[in-house]
């Protein structure tokens, strides 16, 4: 099949005749049996997702503000903590944020550990 084309190089035109001779360049559907078709995989069983802590915060509770991944524990349970200093770094879109002590006291649980995933809302330091 010649197919007859103008094409444009640094600025000139030119008139070209192209003839494709590929075998069945000219059919517009393929023949029956010549192409390899693989039948879908059947859908997955949907999983209900895993259970995190989202309980409603307490007063001593610092939640992720952003969904990520926990860089670094930077406090230990029974550390005594003031209001600003940092707690966890959790690390999203390759930008570390800290979670900040909102208020003085003592930690009493670590939620999270170095490598998990967290959700934005999610416990990750008590304080007392």
């Amino acid at each position: 099949m010649e197919k007859h084309l103008r094409i444009t190089i640094d600025g000139r035109q030119y008139d070209v005749t192209v003839e494709d001779l590929s075998e069945g360049a000219g059919q517009l559907y393929p023949s029956p049996g010549s192409m390899n078709i693989v039948p879908p995989a059947p859908p997955l069983a949907h999983q209900p997702p895993a259970a995190t802590s989202h309980a409603a915060p307490g007063a001593g509770d610092v939640t992720s503000t952003l969904g990520g991944v926990v860089d670094s524990v930077l406090v230990s349970v029974g550390q005594a903590v003031n209001q600003g200093d940092r707690l966890v770094i959790i690390e999203a879109m390759k930008m570390k944020t800290p979670m900040i002590a909102h208020r003085a006291g003592t930690v009493t649980v670590i939620a999270v550990k170095a490598g998990e995933a967290v959700d934005a809302g999610q416990l990750l330091i008590s304080l007392a």
